[in-house]
């Protein structure tokens, strides 16, 4: 009975402490040319959650300009803990909110509130 609590409360500790590290294999196509400046991160058998931080492997520090490339390698997940995740969360929803007030006021609402 001891130990099963004390697994418990050590599972616990370990989601509330801090960030489990995880590595999966990772494709990463980059393209530089006139048309696009890009690079994507696709990290393969796991869902990213509110919080998670990726760091890809191996990534290369430069292509050459025209060209485009895909590889596959490897990227370490950290996986954020309840209380990252949820400050994640609810201060993205205050980031979104922040957008609602842009711009949606009629023209002659705003002059009026600009002469006052």
């Amino acid at each position: 009975m001891r130990k099963g609590v004390s697994s418990l409360w050590a599972g616990l500790w370990d989601d509330i402490s801090g960030p489990r590290t995880i590595t999966v294999p990772c494709t990463v196509e980059i393209e530089q040319s006139f048309d696009s400046l890009h690079a994507h991160a696709v990290p393969e058998g796991i869902m990213l959650r509110p919080g998670d931080r990726v760091v890809v492997n191996g990534a290369p520090s430069s292509i050459a300009y025209g060209s485009s490339t895909s590889y596959e390698t490897t990227a370490t997940i950290f996986r954020a803990g309840p209380l990252t995740r949820l400050w994640t969360e609810l201060s993205a929803f205050a980031e979104l909110t922040e957008l609602y007030h842009c711009g949606f006021e009629p023209k002659e609402y705003a002059a009026e509130e600009a002469a006052a």
